[in-house]
């Protein structure tokens, strides 16, 4: 019991010094100014810090995701280059080949149509020139009719003494000349006659037979021709034979 009331009265002591704590205490509140923080100020803090952290963690998805596209990417062009290649090799091949078959192609035309145009120089020549052995087998036949001809003089033509028979004669015969020179002709037979026009000697048309001074003409002209010459078509049937004048 003593120990009970000792240990009251130590409690009723000690109370008034813990009423009297709590009242400097209350004091010190009162008078002192409450500081209490901007609420501004607090939730910017946060709100900062949480946007600059998302931020960065859209950064560095977005830089991943960047470097793993460009890690496939090269992997895929690393895949694709040799395919690549392959491709722009055929490719190349092909084009060759193309050259090659364009330029065959090419060639083969252009031999087609030499070959076209000869056939046609030759189809035209055969055509020009068929005729070119009967109109020599025809020279000889004409030769004697213009002989014929010539041989009759014209003063038994002409005049009283003149020979009614004969003069028919030879009309006839100079008819059957000229319709026959003109069936020649038609064909491309014609007969050429160098000492009519005077001309000068040429070797590819002409025969010199012989040579004798002629007055008044120059040297190197025909006089005189022995027999006359043929062409075909442009080409000397037969060359004509004549006699040249040489004064010097």
């Amino acid at each position: 019991m003593i120990q009970r009331s000792f240990l009251r009265s130590l409690q009723s002591a000690t109370r008034p010094s813990q009423s009297l704590r709590l009242a400097s205490r209350s004091r010190s509140i009162s008078t002192s100014p409450l500081r209490i923080p901007a609420l501004s100020t607090v939730q910017q803090v946060p709100a900062r810090r949480w946007y600059s952290q998302t931020q960065e963690a859209k950064a560095d998805a977005t830089a991943e995701a960047q470097a793993d596209a460009q890690g496939l990417g090269d992997k895929a062009s690393g895949a694709a280059a040799p395919e690549q290649d392959a491709a722009q090799k055929q490719i190349e091949l092909k084009d060759k080949e193309v050259i090659e078959l364009k330029d065959r192609l090419m060639r083969q035309v252009a031999e087609y149509r030499n070959l076209q145009d000869q056939t046609k120089r030759e189809v035209q020549a055969a055509k020009d020139f068929a005729l070119q052995r009967f109109a020599k087998d025809l020279l000889e036949s004409v030769d004697n009719l213009d002989r014929a001809l010539s041989a009759v003089e014209a003063g038994k033509l002409e005049g009283e003494s003149a020979n009614k028979d004969l003069v028919t004669l030879h009309s006839g015969l100079r008819m059957v000349e000229q319709i026959l020179m003109t069936t020649l002709k038609k064909h491309g037979m014609e007969r050429f006659d160098p000492a009519e026009t005077a001309e000068k000697f040429d070797p590819n048309k002409m025969e010199a037979t012989f040579q004798a001074p002629q007055q008044g003409k120059e040297d190197g002209s025909v006089f005189l021709t022995q027999q006359k010459g043929f062409t075909l078509n442009g080409r000397v049937l037969r060359a004509a034979k004549v006699g040249i004048v040489r004064n010097s």
